[in-house]
C-alpha cells in the first residue's frame, strides 16, 4: 500500500507539469498549387526542316514539272514565349493558350532537279500561336499536347552551280510559309532547387510543323526580271526546345486536384 501511495504522489506532480507545457503546433497544411495564371519564358533548341522540291520549266506559258528531290537544313534556334493556363476546379486537367517566336540559323543546301543547280536556304524566323491541353501528374509537373497556326520566313537564296558553287546571277525570292503544328512536352517546377524563385519552371517541347506548298520563280539579281522557270516547294519542320518559364501566380490557389 505504501508503494502505491508513493507512486501516486510521484505521478500527480508529473502530470501537472505536463499540463503546463505549451501545446505543440499542428503541422502546416500542404500548399495547394494550381496552374491557373499567365507566364513568359525563353530558351533555345535545335530545328530541322526538310522540303520536297520540284523544278518548273516553261512550256509555252504553262509550267511543266520535272523530277522531285528532297533536301533540308539544320541549326539552332532561340525562342521566347508568353501564355496563360486554366486548371479546372477539383481536376488535374489544364487548358491554355500561348504564342512564341523563334530566331536562329537553320540553314541548308537544296539541289534543284533538272537544272543541275543548288540553293542555300536560311530560315530567319518563325512564330506560332495555339493552345494546349495538359494533365498535372504532380502538383508541379505537367505533361501536355499542343497545336495551332505557324509561319516561317526564309531569306532569298542564291542559285549556284551544283559542281563548283559559282553563283549564276539569279535567286529564289524570300518567302513566308504558313501552316500548322502539333507538339508534346512537359513543364516541371524547380522550387526544390531554386527556393527563392517559386514560380520558376523548366519546359521542354517537341514540335512538328507542316507548311503549305508554294511556287517561287527565279529572279535576276541585277534587273529583278522574273523568269517563268522556278521551283515548287513543300516544307516540314521538326524542332525541340527547352525554356526557363516564370509563372506569375505560382504558389497557391483554390484548386484542389487529386494527385
Amino acid at each position: 500500500m505504501r508503494v502505491i501511495i508513493t507512486l501516486g504522489l510521484l505521478v500527480l506532480p508529473t502530470a501537472a507539469m505536463a499540463a503546463d507545457l505549451p501545446m505543440k503546433a499542428p503541422p502546416a497544411p500542404a500548399p495547394v498549387y494550381n496552374w491557373t495564371g499567365c507566364y513568359f519564358g525563353g530558351g533555345g533548341g535545335y530545328g530541322m526542316w526538310n522540303q520536297d522540291i520540284t523544278s518548273l520549266e516553261t512550256i509555252s506559258p504553262v509550267f511543266a514539272a520535272s523530277v522531285t528531290t528532297t533536301g533540308g537544313g539544320r541549326g539552332g534556334v532561340g525562342t521566347v514565349q508568353v501564355g496563360c493556363d486554366y486548371q479546372f476546379s477539383g481536376s488535374n486537367w489544364v487548358i491554355g493558350a500561348f504564342a512564341n517566336g523563334d530566331v536562329g540559323g537553320i540553314n541548308g543546301t537544296v539541289s534543284i532537279p533538272g537544272f543541275d543547280v543548288v540553293t542555300r536556304e536560311h530560315q530567319k524566323w518563325s512564330w506560332a500561336v495555339g493552345g494546349r491541353l495538359g494533365y498535372a501528374v504532380m502538383p508541379n509537373f505537367l505533361v501536355y499536347v499542343s497545336g495551332g497556326y505557324t509561319e516561317a520566313h526564309f531569306n532569298a537564296s542564291e542559285v549556284a552551280e551544283a559542281f563548283d558553287g559559282d553563283p549564276l546571277g539569279f535567286h529564289v525570292p524570300s518567302h513566308t510559309y504558313t501552316g500548322w503544328f502539333i507538339g508534346t512536352g512537359y513543364e516541371y517546377g524547380l522550387q526544390q532547387f531554386v527556393q527563392w524563385w517559386p514560380g520558376l519552371f523548366w519546359k521542354t517541347e517537341y514540335r512538328w510543323s507542316e507548311f503549305r506548298s508554294t511556287t517561287l520563280p527565279f529572279v535576276d539579281d541585277v534587273s529583278g526580271f522574273v523568269f517563268n522557270d522556278g521551283i515548287h516547294s513543300r516544307k516540314v519542320e521538326q524542332a525541340i526546345r527547352s525554356e526557363l518559364v516564370w509563372r506569375f501566380n505560382w504558389g497557391g490557389g483554390p484548386v484542389r486536384a487529386s494527385y
